[in-house]
């Protein structure tokens, strides 16, 4: 699979919302973030899960670009090839359908702690899924020091 840039419209995730999952884990994203093709199931989404105990999803370019770098790994560098394998053990790949609903697989939503309520922030260029507690944490963790808040986005040209 790739991502062909003339054909697909570029994604922007920005804002933070709040939903609910199914019982059939599948949740609605916003309409903003949707893809604009006519044929939604065929824009595949990647889901991971972060160090932090949330889900990062990657929009198809990312996947595209994430593709890149892992296929950069040496199959001699074993301790890289098993963060690999380790990784993508966890990982999911889905669409989006029509009703612009996702569906999360039972290991990434107990992975995340996601009993019902979802919290998901936009990061740009791909979007993170919180448990209603995991986001309260991240929250708090966040430094509120503006001096600290300066120097990040400096690190970042902003």
């Amino acid at each position: 699979m790739t991502f062909n840039e003339q054909t697909a419209e570029p994604y922007l995730f920005v804002g933070e919302f709040h939903r609910t999952i199914d019982e059939k884990g599948r949740l609605t994203i916003p309409a903003s973030w949707r893809p604009k093709q006519i044929k939604f199931n065929d824009v595949f989404f990647l889901g991971l899960p972060t160090p932090d105990g949330n889900i990062s999803v990657y929009p198809p370019k990312m996947i595209e670009q994430l593709e890149a770098r892992i296929s950069q790994v040496s199959i001699g560098d074993v301790e890289g090839q098993k963060a690999i394998t380790e990784l993508m053990s966890m990982a999911h790949s889905f669409t989006c359908d029509k009703q612009g609903r996702i569906n999360l697989n039972d290991h990434l939503i107990h992975y995340a702690g996601i009993s019902k309520g979802v919290v998901l922030v936009g990061k740009l260029s791909t979007f993170s899924l919180f448990s209603n507690e995991g986001f309260e944490k991240f929250q708090s963790s966040y430094s509120e020091d503006p001096s600290t808040k300066a120097a990040i986005f400096q690190r970042f040209g902003l």
